[in-house]
């Protein structure tokens, strides 16, 4: 049984999808006025390892993660740069595809964009007008009259006192511990703002609106999951179900799954801090950006995950590490066709640890317990690792067996003589040598082992 935290409930459950073996799942992707950061990435990576299991466990998989190129940032910064928001969100947009692709994330089946759905965004809000549970103010902007919805506040469990009745604002900015009337088209005001016509005047779409409108224009309206950061529960995935279930009648979500947040050194990231940081960051340091991806793996997803320099460190020597291991089971075709019970038993604690709520840190220890299981032979654990490796996404299936030079296996031949002999100054001479040459030698009970010397 694959089992997953529903925020909305607050517990475990069962995860049984509205049509036997397919899943909707909708995913909130980035707002495209900047680089996505270690945040955004982190969240990424665990809601591509849900998509992985749910494939992994049978299930067919179509998922939706948008993209927001409609918005106050990028306005604003279109604005500061005198540039088309287009001119902004297009080229980003495209980094955010790069950034994905080099954390091995698995392409969703649309990305849909905001601007391309005003039409369906328009036809929402009309709707809501219509049911009455929308107005238009005196400003000319639309607004969501929470009031109207009885049960806002489900999902982020806000106290009635918490919540104010009637009181709106202009932006999508909100006071944490208060909820009010939420925008829906916000009507254009100042020049050189972009805006689209609409029944009820120019303008554009609030943020909340867009996604309602893009998830059920490609899911329909009851999705199986929705995902995304803790940060979203409260307003956007509120209004988001107020929004929709008012437009629909219908319950909006099966399953919410959230995401905890990053902090760094124990703080929470930001610019003011110095500590923001983006998958750019990391490769100027030379760091593999699947370190990164190994690091959120060692965290459950709904743990916070405290990002260090030392903490990225230790995830690459792991990867490196990995990669060694599974490259020397690679060089090894002896034992072939090998069964072997313990194999079986590792290939479903894996599969209960990633059934059991994503438990990443415990499917993380299988994997080493099977790499370092003394009674399998080198080509026995190369299959389940492979198998492991479809949720994990750390490229195992991608990695080429290292091909050690004739020149660098004779002088390890020679080194090993000498070191049999008891020559140990000499013996290092050569070791030193093999290193200059791009190789690492390490003596085992098995005789020297040679690997590529790591960054």
């Amino acid at each position: 049984m694959f089992k997953l935290f529903n925020t909305f409930s607050r517990k475990k459950e069962v995860f049984k999808p509205l049509r036997n073996k397919k899943v909707s799942m909708y995913t909130c992707g980035p707002t495209v006025y900047d680089f996505a950061h270690l945040g955004n990435l982190k969240t990424y990576v665990f809601e591509d390892i849900l998509r992985r299991a749910l494939k992994y466990n049978g299930y067919q998989v179509k998922q939706i993660m948008n993209i927001t190129d409609i918005d106050d940032k990028i306005i604003k910064r279109a604005q500061e740069e005198k540039k088309n928001i287009f001119k902004i969100t297009r080229p980003l947009a495209k980094i955010f595809f790069e950034d994905i692709k080099k954390l091995n994330v698995e392409k969703a089946e649309v990305y849909p964009l905001a601007t391309a759905h005003i039409k369906e965004i328009i036809a929402l809000v009309g709707k809501l007008l219509k049911k009455r549970f929308a107005y238009q103010g005196k400003d000319g902007s639309v607004y969501f009259d929470i009031s109207k919805f009885k049960n806002y506040g489900k999902l982020s469990r806000l106290k009635k006192r918490e919540i104010k009745i009637g009181a709106r604002i202009e932006a999508d900015e909100y006071n944490k511990s208060e909820a009010q009337d939420f925008v829906l088209w916000k009507q254009a005001k100042k020049p050189n703002e972009p805006f689209w016509k609409s029944p009820f005047g120019d303008g554009r779409p609030g943020w909340h609106i867009e996604c309602s409108a893009m998830s059920m224009k490609h899911l329909g309206e009851t999705l199986d999951i929705h995902a995304g950061g803790v940060d979203l529960i409260f307003p956007h995935h509120e209004n988001e179900i107020a929004q929709s279930e008012a437009a629909t009648g219908k319950k909006f979500v099966r399953h919410w799954v959230h995401g905890e947040h990053l902090l760094v050194n124990n703080q929470k990231m930001s610019k003011s801090l110095g500590n923001f940081y983006t998958l750019r960051d990391l490769e100027k340091r030379n760091f593999n950006p699947l370190a990164f991806r190994y690091l959120v793996l060692t965290s459950h997803y709904r743990s916070k995950l405290n990002f260090t320099w030392q903490s990225l460190k230790a995830a690459q020597n792991a990867l490196d590490n990995l990669y060694d291991q599974y490259r020397e089971i690679q060089n090894n075709n002896t034992a072939k066709g090998e069964k072997n019970t313990k194999i079986r038993k590792y290939e479903k604690e894996f599969l209960a640890a990633i059934n059991d709520d994503l438990n990443t840190p415990k499917a993380m220890a299988i994997v080493w317990q099977t790499i370092g299981d003394g009674r399998l032979s080198a080509i026995a654990k190369k299959q389940p690792l492979l198998k492991f490796d479809k949720i994990l996404g750390l490229g195992l299936a991608k990695l080429k067996p290292l091909k050690i030079p004739q020149k660098i296996r004779d002088l390890a031949e020679k080194r090993e003589k000498l070191r049999i002999n008891k020559q140990f100054i000499q013996s290092d001479i050569l070791r030193k040598k093999i290193e200059s040459l791009g190789y690492k030698i390490e003596d085992t009970a098995y005789g020297p082992k040679i690997t590529a010397a790591r960054r």
